[in-house]
């Protein structure tokens, strides 16, 4: 039996210095997510960077609100990262399906049973299912708090063994990262409170920030997932995690079971 993995990825991880999408970075995560299929791992990827791919294409030249840029951005930036995925994943002879939600599809009810029903055929059917944000249509209140949150809902939803988190951080440090005195926690046990290392930036390009993640993986690890944080710039970070390489800079979350 196939191993279940939710792998999200951050707008920082996938995003330039210039804003604009990082082609390289999105293709070794592919060939990460392709090497984990090989190994006996069933991925569903939780994706950030729709609106770095939007802006990267668009040259606008009048003022746009927030939302406006967020809609206009994400809608033609999403053609453009599903199309890299599904080009970059092509070569590996994967199928990918495009799975865009809202907040509202994770209540109780007849959209929740229908999106988990899509994501259940796709994963018997060996398509990878590539989830986001629908961001043209989720605005304001209707809006996840970031993908951070999307992706521990989809891990409850999936049944997942694992969630992993990756930014462009190692993980929860004991104090300020660039404190050179700055330790890195490896370990939290079920009912650790790790609150007052947390810091309350967001990150550069998008929503979220170590404070989601945190708030992400406390909720994920009750429900008996294991939760890890770890620095997706790290050339293979995925496959040197599932391979217990204790080397590996990372936080990981020990499960409530």
């Amino acid at each position: 039996m196939k191993t279940r993995i939710v792998v999200k990825v951050g707008s920082n991880v996938l995003t330039r210095q210039d804003g604009k999408l990082d082609v390289t970075r999105v293709s070794a995560l592919v060939d990460q997510v392709a090497w984990l299929r090989k190994n006996g791992f069933e991925v569903i990827l939780v994706s950030s960077g729709a609106m770095a791919s939007g802006r990267g294409e668009l040259k606008v030249d009048h003022s746009l609100d927030s939302v406006e840029q967020r809609q206009l951005f994400s809608a033609v930036g999403q053609v453009k990262l599903i199309g890299l995925y599904y080009d970059l994943f092509r070569e590996f002879n994967i199928h990918v399906g495009q799975v865009l939600t809202m907040k509202e599809n994770f209540q109780p009810g007849e959209q929740y049973n229908n999106q988990r029903a899509c994501m259940t055929v796709m994963l018997e059917n060996d398509v990878l299912p590539i989830v986001n944000e629908n961001d043209t249509v989720s605005v304001t209140e209707l809006m996840f708090t970031d993908n951070d949150e999307l992706s521990g809902l989809i891990a409850r939803m999936m049944d997942a063994e694992t969630l992993v988190l990756l930014s462009n951080i190692d993980g929860i440090y004991d104090r300020h990262p660039d404190d050179p005195l700055a330790q890195l926690i490896r370990e939290v046990k079920p009912g650790s409170d790790l609150s007052e290392y947390i810091q309350p930036e967001k990150s550069a390009f998008g929503r979220g920030g170590m404070h989601s993640k945190y708030t992400t993986a406390l909720k994920v690890q009750e429900q008996g997932i294991r939760v890890i944080i770890a620095n997706g710039e790290r050339d293979d970070i995925l496959v040197d995690l599932v391979q217990d390489k204790q080397s590996v800079p990372h936080t990981e979350f020990i499960p409530n079971r």
